[in-house]
């Protein structure tokens, strides 16, 4: 099945994301006494710290735990890094610079408390060496994150403080967009199963007790842009109806963003 070209700047396998409840540093301490202890470094009363023989870094150690939270994950939010989060805004600035040493844009969406990295664009056109690459979302993928965002948005105007979903009810969903002709329903539905658990290691399908039960990420929001989710529609629509999606004239970068082109030279192998 053809996929809906749109990229999800996924990292390459030396920068794969790591799931977004991680344990350790990121869910057990508050401070960077607290990370210092996890660690056993120790914290001059200067408050700069050195973690190994040679370390020349410039940042406090909770600054580069946000830093490396930012280049291996897809997002970082109050709901799923909440420490993460708040070193981020507090310093915001020199993550930024850090970010930019490495041809990289920092944004924030400070009302749904979402932050993620995007390629740098140079303004002459020239393209920047990168750590990201593109990979289109598959179909169900697609129609997995647009039905997301439209529970996430129906949840919230109806003053859910959270909004959650179950897989099963995913899944029938995908299955609603299935073209007349396809026959296979068990091949149709592993895809739709996987394409669940793809978008849930994303991030933006928080786990709960419940196994099949899943809270929906406010981050989905700021993923698909109003503009964004009209051309994915459309491309559904499209692909619905001759299994052959309509491609944008350029990969769109689920963030908002145009996305560099996939230089295959630069993927680690």
């Amino acid at each position: 099945m053809t996929d809906v070209d749109t990229a999800d700047l996924r990292r390459d396998p030396d920068l794969a994301p790591e799931p977004a409840h991680d344990s350790g540093i990121a869910s057990g301490h508050d401070s960077d006494g607290d990370l210092a202890a996890h660690l056993d470094v120790r914290v001059p009363d200067g408050g700069s710290v050195s973690l190994f023989e040679g370390d020349e870094g410039g940042l406090e150690l909770a600054q580069r735990h946000v830093l490396v939270t930012l280049l291996k994950q897809r997002f970082v939010s109050a709901r799923t890094h909440p420490r993460d989060w708040r070193v981020l805004v507090e310093h915001e600035r020199v993550l930024r610079s850090r970010l930019n040493d490495l041809f990289l844009e920092l944004a924030v969406d400070r009302e749904r408390e979402v932050a993620w990295k995007r390629q740098a664009t140079s303004e002459t056109g020239a393209r920047f060496p990168t750590l990201l690459y593109d990979a289109a979302w598959s179909r169900e993928e697609t129609i997995v994150l647009v039905h997301l965002r439209d529970r996430l948005r129906a949840g919230l105007a109806a003053g859910d403080a959270r909004v959650y979903v179950d897989r099963d009810d995913l899944v029938a969903h995908v299955a609603t967009f299935r073209p007349a002709h396809v026959t296979d329903e068990a091949a149709e539905e592993k895809r739709a199963r996987n394409a669940v658990l793809a978008v849930a290691r994303t991030g933006l399908l928080i786990p709960t007790a419940a196994e099949e039960r899943f809270e929906v990420s406010e981050a989905v929001e700021a993923l698909l842009p109003l503009e964004l989710l009209q051309e994915l529609l459309e491309a559904l629509r499209r692909a619905n109806g001759s299994d052959v999606p309509a491609a944008p004239e350029a990969p769109v970068d689920l963030f908002g963003e145009v996305a560099p082109e996939h230089d295959a030279s630069e993927e680690q192998a």
